[in-house]
């Protein structure tokens, strides 16, 4: 590539970048002004810190070697920053773009697989209806005893929570799919306060089912949530998820 092609690309690749992120800021800044009109909006933070605790394939590896789990499944991979430290003796990763041992997207390859799995971790898309599929197929694949663990849980911040990457963290509203989880009579579900908040699905009766009934799940309100988000989530130290 000669110099000036090359001064123009990094030139040209920087201004996308820039752009991008106005963008961002502008969409986000549009949301939040809309919220605040719909009575939505909520300036609180919610007061945890992720510092210093364990991460999600901390508990992921615990759960494996507790419980002798065998088989692992991940969806969403990308960097492979939780897949590549997983020690179940057979793992399979699921993501569209990168990561992981399979190139498709979850529901290709819910629709194609005939596998059953000791332990699923979802963190792939950040979108409530995505999630919501991921949890309910994750669910039929598990073996007797297995568990479903799902990043993202627990936003700190109204923007954190928005349903597109508005610029630094984000959890999107995965929260709205796991509230729905707690709300069913056969699914019994918790969230460990660690690393931005890990979902814990079992099979079994619902020990803690959460009295929520909203016309659609998809539009609670993070102002609501950041008010009651122990209950709704049904929130448990590290220590009582190696037990959940």
């Amino acid at each position: 590539m000669a110099r000036e092609n090359a001064e123009f690309y990094v030139e040209n690749s920087y201004l996308k970048k820039k752009l991008g992120k106005i963008k961002r800021n502008v969409k986000s800044s549009s949301c939040v002004l809309l919220s605040i009109l719909n009575n939505d909006y909520s300036g609180k933070k919610i007061p945890i810190s992720w510092d210093n605790l364990p991460s999600r394939f901390d508990l992921i590896n615990r759960l494996i070697a507790a419980y002798k789990y065998e088989n692992y499944l991940e969806i969403g991979c990308s960097t492979d920053a939780c897949f590549q430290n997983i020690a179940a003796k057979n793992t399979l990763g699921v993501d569209p773009f990168s990561g992981g041992t399979h190139r498709m997207t979850s529901d290709e390859f819910f629709a194609a697989n005939r596998q059953k799995f000791d332990i699923v971790f979802v963190d792939g898309l950040h979108q409530y209806a995505q999630v919501k599929n991921d949890l309910l197929n994750s669910i039929q694949v598990l073996n007797d005893n297995g568990v479903v663990l799902v990043h993202d849980c627990l936003p700190l911040t109204y923007r954190a929570q928005l349903p597109f990457p508005p610029g630094g963290a984000w959890n999107g509203d995965v929260w709205k799919a796991f509230v729905e989880m707690r709300t069913q009579a056969h699914i019994d579900a918790a969230v460990c306060l660690i690393d931005h908040g890990v979902g814990i699905i079992r099979k079994r009766e619902n020990q803690k089912m959460l009295n929520l009934q909203p016309e659609k799940f998809i539009e609670l309100r993070f102002k609501d949530f950041a008010n009651n988000y122990e209950e709704w989530l049904n929130t448990i130290t590290y220590d009582k998820a190696l037990r959940f």
